[in-house]
C-alpha cells in the first residue's frame, strides 16, 4: 500500500477517468504511480504527456539498450514497481527477459552484447551517489551510439532515476505486471 493511496476511478474527474481508460487499454491496469499522482491532476497530466513525448522522441537507441538501461537503474535503486513494469515492457518488446536474472553479472555475461554492457555500466555510474560517470565512458558511448543516442541514453537513465526515487519515497511497489495479475494486455504477435 503506497503512502498516499491511489485515486479510485469513482472519485476521479472526467479527464482522469479518460486517462485511466487509456492506461487500462495500453497496460491492462492503471499504473499505480499514475493513480497516486491523480491527487494532483495537473502534475499527473504533465507526467503522462512527458512520458508519451519521451517515448516518441527516443529513436536512435536499440530497444534492448533503452530497456535494459532503464531496468538496470530500477534494480540499482531498488524500485520494485519499476522493475516489474520494465520487465513487462521488455516482454512486450519481444526481448529475452530470462537474461534479466543475470543483470548483476552483465559485465562478464555473454547474455549481453557489448553495446548493452556499455549502457548498463553507464546506468550504474549515473545511479551512483555521487555520480561516477567518466569522460572516457561518455566518449565510448558517443562512438557506439552517436551523440543523439548518447543523449537519449542519458535522459532515459536520468528519468528512470526520477521515477524510481519518487516511487520509493511514496512506497509504490510492484503491481503484478509480470505475473499477469495486472497486465491483461496480450503479447504482440
Amino acid at each position: 500500500m503506497p503512502r498516499i493511496p491511489a485515486v479510485p476511478t469513482k472519485d476521479a474527474g472526467l479527464l482522469t477517468k479518460l486517462m485511466y481508460r487509456y492506461a487500462v487499454r495500453r497496460y491492462g491496469a492503471v499504473p499505480e504511480p499514475f493513480a497516486v499522482a491523480a491527487h494532483q491532476p495537473s502534475l499527473m497530466r504533465a507526467s503522462g504527456v512527458h512520458e508519451m513525448l519521451v517515448e516518441k522522441a527516443v529513436r536512435n537507441l536499440p530497444v534492448s539498450v533503452k530497456e535494459l538501461a532503464q531496468y538496470r537503474t530500477a534494480v540499482r535503486l531498488g524500485c520494485s514497481w519499476c522493475v516489474d513494469f520494465g520487465m513487462m515492457l521488455q516482454k512486450h518488446d519481444g526481448l529475452d527477459i530470462e537474461r534479466l536474472k543475470n543483470i548483476d553479472d552483465y559485465a562478464t555475461s555473454e547474455l549481453f552484447t557489448r553495446p548493452e554492457r556499455l549502457a548498463l555500466a553507464y546506468a550504474d555510474a549515473m545511479s551512483n551517489t555521487p555520480v561516477t560517470v567518466t569522460d572516457e565512458q561518455v566518449a565510448e558511448l558517443e562512438r557506439e551510439f552517436g551523440r543523439a543516442g548518447l543523449l537519449e541514453l542519458t535522459y532515459l537513465i536520468g528519468l528512470e532515476n526520477q521515477r524510481a526515487r519518487v516511487n520509493s519515497a511514496l512506497d509504490i511497489t510492484d503491481q503484478g505486471f509480470t505475473s499477469g495479475d495486472a497486465c491483461r494486455v496480450p503479447l504482440p504477435g
